[in-house]
């Protein structure tokens, strides 16, 4: 980026699915979706530079692509035409800083376009009310309008009609990652071959969670879980032991790879930790985030809160 021209820097916070319901496959080819969202401190951080000449799109991340195939150049172009804007965007670049690993199910790509969406609104004064950038982020991605609102919250449709829930108790989280990604196409496809399982079988209910809202219980739980952990058993063998070591629940995240463990305590979540990345798995430890914190712009630079086991 131009020197000596100070970049606005904005934290994108990934995301776990406490719970993610799936329905049949409808005639317009989506699975309809029932969906609870919540933040995490892990994040990416997205640098917003003011700059003459056409639009740049950079990553300290090597393997990650930079031109249209990214969810933040899709962003830019789209915020771009809806400023009225001709010609291709202009003005700024971006720099992306990776910490969320990739098809995880932890939503890094989308975070990274709903945090320059909201920058970029305000660098090239786009005149959009927040229904009209959420409809703007639903266009790049289902899950980009729930980076928008952050915290916990609930979606709909396919994951993209957002509608914000009081925030969970603060929680110790554990992300474990095996040494394999898992595409969102590979899931659902899983999902979609296991059919016959599910009409076989009666839909096993998720454990309910007391005390992570301060009036219910919470049902923990993945539809998509099972047919990934088929096919990769590393899944329930990673969530079996974020149980064994004292997770209040666990669960595979989206659709995949990576499997989360609540703890109501560092001490047991550290020591969890530790223990599924001596079974080999990349093992980070970080928090949940509510709303207030990740509907902030600005953010000082500072060390990753995710630190790895």
């Amino acid at each position: 980026m131009t020197a000596g021209v100070r970049p606005i820097r904005v934290r994108a916070h990934a995301k776990i699915n406490l719970e993610l319901r799936v329905g049949e496959i409808g005639p317009d080819r989506y699975h309809p979706l029932r969906t609870v969202f919540q933040s995490i401190a892990l994040h990416d951080v997205v640098e917003v530079r003011r700059r003459p000449g056409p639009f740049e799109l950079t990553s300290d991340d090597p393997s990650l692509p930079t031109d249209g195939r990214n969810l933040v150049a899709q962003a830019a172009v789209r915020l771009w035409e809806a400023t009225g804007r001709g010609g291709a965007p202009r003005g700024v670049a971006v720099r992306l800083v990776k910490h969320i690993p990739a098809q995880a199910g932890l939503g890094g790509g989308s975070a990274d376009a709903a945090a320059a969406l909201a920058v970029l609104a305000r660098v090239w004064r786009a005149r959009l009310d927040p229904a009209g950038l959420a409809a703007l982020a639903a266009g790049i991605g289902a899950d980009v309008p729930y980076f928008l609102t952050g915290g916990t919250a609930l979606g709909l449709g396919r994951g993209d009609v957002i509608y914000p829930l009081q925030d969970i108790a603060p929680h110790v989280v554990v992300l474990a990652l095996p040494a394999f990604g898992v595409s969102t196409a590979e899931a659902y496809g899983w999902f979609d071959e296991d059919r016959a399982v599910r009409l076989a079988s009666a839909r096993v209910g998720a454990p309910l969670v007391t005390g992570l809202w301060p009036s219910s219980a919470l049902s923990v739980g993945n539809d998509l879980e099972g047919p990934v952990a088929r096919r990769r058993p590393e899944i329930a063998a990673i969530k079996q032991a974020l149980i064994a070591g004292g997770a209040r629940a666990a669960a595979m995240t989206g659709s995949g790879s990576a499997v989360f463990g609540l703890f109501a305590g560092e001490a047991r979540a550290r020591a969890a930790a530790r223990a599924v990345a001596a079974e080999g798995y990349a093992a980070w430890l970080t928090r949940t985030v509510d709303r207030r914190a990740c509907q902030r712009i600005h953010f000082p630079i500072a060390p990753s809160p995710a630190r790895r086991a």
